[in-house]
């Protein structure tokens, strides 16, 4: 029963880690293609701190 619940707690958990990491890879195409970061923002719900992160990473 432990394990069983550890096991679905394991893939929650997994499932919202690649949520949020095809939010960042969307976020950087954005940035990518000359979006501005404030837009960015809005469409992924990002933090202006992990967008300009993110823009860092791009240059």
């Amino acid at each position: 029963m432990i394990y069983q619940e550890i096991k679905a707690e394991g893939r929650a958990e997994g499932l919202q880690q690649g949520i949020e990491e095809g939010i960042r890879r969307v976020a950087m195409n954005l940035l990518k293609s000359g979006m501005p970061v404030e837009e960015v923002v809005k469409m992924t719900g990002l933090s202006l701190e992990q967008v300009h992160s993110l823009q860092q990473q791009t240059e």
